[in-house]
């Protein structure tokens, strides 16, 4: 198939689809005051790995054997919590021609070389934020290769997003990047879409949802892990409490408006 938009190098794409998928989700990131602290907890759970490269004074990045998840300190200004995510692309010119052609409301910004994990910040249609990187860009560090690409037992399965508009979301992310459409259940109202392994959950927003409950704004929503066993989760999070009160996760569902947003 042909990609949407024109390409630049034509025999350059031709060479790397015959070898490899053109984008793959590459990280995650949140935002965090206790992001050091947090990342011992993503250890001690998940059994992810602190990057060799990861900048400890800046960030942490942990991984797990297929997909990056970033620490940040959270600064005056910003909101704690899921912030963004990256994908890597074959050839990041491609991405921009279609983007160029089919959505040039979309913009994009070449970050600074203090940033060596992101390369290049844009935005969906929606104003969802993602980082944009290449195997071959000068302010790129490869901090997630890990385990030859093989994940861990307990991984990144999926992450989600709320948008206003899931259908023309997932569409974007189809037609710049080629993430392949999942099955959709009948009723579902979400959308999904893959690179193979790692799945974006593209969910509505509205503000009736919030009845009885805090109003969560559009945007990043969770990340989802993929375990042998919940039971042994369980097991695992009363273990670590007991070895580390401080890595106590924070529980859900509490109070009135807590169970109203479950």
């Amino acid at each position: 198939r042909r990609p949407d938009g024109p390409c630049r190098s034509p025999g350059k794409y031709k060479k790397f689809r015959e070898n490899a998928v053109f984008a793959k989700i590459n990280h995650v990131a949140i935002v965090s005051e206790n992001y050091a602290q947090l990342s011992k907890f993503y250890e001690a759970m998940f059994g992810m790995k602190t990057s060799s490269k990861t900048r400890p004074t800046r960030a942490v990045t942990v991984r797990d054997g297929y997909v990056g998840l970033n620490i940040n300190p959270r600064r005056a200004g910003r909101s704690a919590g899921f912030d963004h995510f990256g994908i890597q692309v074959e050839d990041t010119e491609t991405a921009f021609d279609r983007m160029r052609r089919y959505y040039p409301e979309c913009k994009w910004l070449q970050r600074p070389s203090t940033r060596p994990f992101a390369g290049i910040s844009t935005h969906d249609p929606d104003g969802n934020v993602f980082d944009i990187s290449q195997k071959d860009m000068t302010n790129r560090t490869d901090v997630y290769i890990e385990n030859d690409g093989q994940p861990n037992a307990r991984h990144i399965d999926h992450f989600a997003m709320r948008t206003m508009r899931p259908k023309e979301m997932a569409e974007f992310y189809t037609r710049v990047f080629e993430l392949t459409p999942a099955n959709k259940r009948e009723g579902d109202p979400n959308y999904y879409v893959t690179d193979g392994h790692v799945m974006l959950v593209i969910m509505p927003w509205q503000i009736s949802d919030y009845a009885g409950t805090g109003i969560v704004t559009c945007g990043m929503d969770h990340i989802g892990f993929k375990v042998e066993s919940v039971d042994a989760c369980k097991a695992d999070i009363a273990r670590i409490v007991a070895d580390n009160p401080r890595l106590a996760p924070e529980p859900v569902g509490t109070g009135t408006e807590g169970a109203a947003l479950e």
